[in-house]
């Protein structure tokens, strides 16, 4: 039988919006678009290298009260408020993902509030980390 888990983090977002912050059904996981709130503080930094962390460290807790890590994801989707933060972002992500590799959109589309300067949005399946795998690299 199919086992569905649901996170929510108290946000006030989710409540509002009648929405889990995790929703893992079997060891499919899908975590929603994750800003780089605190969630102890409330606070967001205003720094987008802070605010990049900050989702990454929300992704993380996330992930791992469904046990599961971000060697796990498969795909991710991120969202960067300014353009110009795309290199600044996409360098942590590069870091963070050093080996997952998973699949990836990056988009710069308004986001719900000018605070956020990133948001990112991953699905990840549990123990694709430690499953075998084989890449190839093909010529587009």
């Amino acid at each position: 039988m199919t086992k569905v888990l649901k996170i929510k983090t108290g946000s006030k977002f989710e409540e509002h919006g009648s929405y889990s912050r995790l929703v893992a059904v079997d060891n499919w996981i899908f975590v929603s678009n994750t800003a780089g709130r605190n969630p102890e503080t409330k606070v967001i930094p205003e720094d987008v290298r802070a605010q990049t962390e900050q989702v990454f460290a929300n992704i993380g807790a996330a992930l791992a009260a469904a046990g599961s890590g971000l060697e796990d994801v498969v795909a991710s989707r991120v969202f960067i408020q300014n353009p110009a933060d795309t290199e600044t972002v996409m360098t942590i992500v590069g870091e963070k993902f050093r080996g997952v590799d998973p699949a990836s959109t990056v988009t710069c589309p308004p986001l719900g509030s000018t605070v956020y300067k990133v948001e990112i949005e991953v699905t990840a399946y549990r123990g694709a980390g430690a499953a075998e795998t084989e890449r190839k690299r093909i010529s587009l």
